[in-house]
């Protein structure tokens, strides 16, 4: 394995926390999985996103950044590498969508101060899957919160994130398309996604496709 940490990012249901437990199990890599579900202001910002979008991503923020801080740094000694199934900028993608302008300048104050004292993956991967797609792959989980989500929604959070991947000239980023597969990844997609993470990649974007 080329580095030692690794980011899985990707649109609401990418299949990004599935993708990351089989590989940290099949190439034992110690996995770092975001707690989404504990926060208290998930459920209530779907319902009512206007009340509740700051308190969810400044909650969000502070979560991310102690869970990057005290895990990554933590080395397991039998572990390959670390795998992440969100980083830290994930944070900024979706502030940038659901806060108010004053909100989102005062969001990025403090996005800039906590992440500056993260750690940077060696590897950045986004999951890109077209919005049918990802829409199918929330309906098969049946989350109850999510069963609302717009396409346009994904559409913008989409667009967002590979704007600001384009900005990311001092890290290496691979895009992956996926076409024809749904968020519970089959051990085929698995052993493809992982061979190409074990390659060596300049900084900037690099671009890839699977399809099976």
């Amino acid at each position: 394995m080329h580095y030692n940490f690794i980011a899985i990012e990707g649109n609401i249901g990418a299949g990004k926390t599935t993708l990351a437990k089989k590989i940290a199990e099949k190439y034992n890599a110690k996995l770092i999985l975001e707690q989404f579900e504990e926060n208290p202001y998930l459920a209530k910002f779907y319902e009512n996103p206007d009340r509740y979008s700051f308190q969810l991503e400044m909650s969000f923020l502070v979560d991310r950044f102690l869970q990057f801080k005290y895990d990554v740094a933590r080395q397991e000694l039998f572990k390959s590498f670390t795998i992440a199934d969100y980083y830290i900028s994930k944070s900024l993608i979706f502030a940038k969508n659901n806060l108010q302008e004053l909100e989102y300048g005062l969001y990025t104050k403090m996005f800039d101060l906590l992440s500056k004292a993260s750690p940077k993956p060696d590897l950045l991967v986004y999951l890109y899957v077209e919005m049918d797609q990802l829409l199918e792959n929330i309906k098969q989980r049946n989350r109850d919160y999510e069963q609302s989500i717009s396409k346009e929604y994904l559409k913008n959070i989409q667009n967002i994130y590979l704007d600001f991947l384009k900005k990311q000239n001092d890290m290496k980023i691979l895009i992956i398309e996926l076409k024809k597969i749904d968020y519970s990844y089959s051990n085929c997609y698995v052993d493809k996604i992982f061979e190409l993470l074990n390659h060596d990649y300049k900084l900037g974007i690099t671009n890839c496709t699977i399809e099976i």
